[in-house]
């Protein structure tokens, strides 16, 4: 028996557990599957983080098991040394 979603009729807010989530590649060049709502750290370390008009943001001395909120279209591989990471 699938278990009980008692939420499924909810609308999905900002604040809201996200539903979708998916392993975050690093690439330099491809975006992520989907824009983020937040990034999941799970090994610590600097997240390279691409936003929507193109711009690079250095987030630096991310702790392991840490969620950043923020939206964004990529995660370069070039300086980010966190991994383990999930876009959600």
């Amino acid at each position: 028996m699938p278990a009980e979603d008692k939420y499924r009729y909810h609308q999905q807010q900002l604040t809201s557990p996200s539903r979708d989530f998916v392993v975050a590649n690093k690439d330099d060049n491809a975006d992520l599957p989907q824009v983020s709502r937040a990034i999941y750290v799970g090994t610590g370390g600097d997240v390279n983080a691409v936003r929507e008009d193109g711009t690079a943001v250095l987030f630096k001395n991310v702790p392991a098991g840490s969620i950043l909120p923020i939206r964004c279209f990529r995660i370069k591989a070039t300086g980010t040394t966190a991994s383990d990471l999930v876009v959600l």
